[in-house]
């Protein structure tokens, strides 16, 4: 797998110093939530490992719910519009504050259709936290108010993040090479 890499855009050490201050910021803003008043909502499958890690800094009595949502459908390497495939959240959110996890953030469709779904439930609060934010209209254009790493415009995989279901498990985050992606493009159009 490594050899399909081009670069390691950023490596583990770097994430997981992020995922630590990232931890910080939220308990400092929702430390004080009461008991059971937070609800994670990973948005699966891409936010896995992300939200796996992030948990572990968060010292808070949470619930988490799951939201199963696709966007990049085998080996697109752009949003193909969202499908929202299933959510198993607790029945009344009422009084409850929502953190939204996702893995990375560029159209900005899936946490808005999320936060959308959310919000006919009437929670407290809702927030975002994305481990990347591509560094394009859309996406900075998205309320979200937690961001581990504002990323350019490139199509990266590992640490959660797959190419046709592979790769999520590199520890690293990395780009792929294009030939790598050109090759599956072929391979699906024959």
């Amino acid at each position: 797998m490594r050899q399909d890499i081009e670069r390691i855009l950023i490596d583990r050490e770097t994430i997981a110093r992020r995922i630590t201050e990232l931890g910080r910021e939220i308990v400092d803003q929702l430390g004080t939530i009461e008991d059971d008043g937070l609800i994670l909502v990973p948005i699966m499958t891409g936010s896995i490992t992300f939200v796996a890690d992030l948990m572990r800094e968060l010292p808070i009595r949470m619930r988490i719910g799951l939201v199963t949502a696709s966007s990049y459908p085998g080996t697109s390497t752009t949003s193909q519009g969202v499908d929202l495939q299933g959510m198993h959240l607790p029945e009344s959110l009422d009084g409850r504050h929502i953190l939204i996890i996702d893995d990375i953030l560029d159209s900005g469709r899936t946490i808005q259709r999320v936060r959308s779904e959310i919000e006919a439930r009437s929670p407290s609060s809702i927030q975002s936290c994305v481990l990347l934010r591509k560094k394009i209209p859309s996406a900075m254009e998205t309320p979200c108010e937690y961001v581990g790493f504002d990323i350019d415009n490139e199509f990266v995989v590992g640490y959660g993040l797959d190419f046709d279901d592979y790769y999520r498990n590199l520890p690293d985050i990395g780009v792929l090479r294009e030939e790598i992606i050109r090759s599956a493009l072929a391979d699906d159009a024959s």
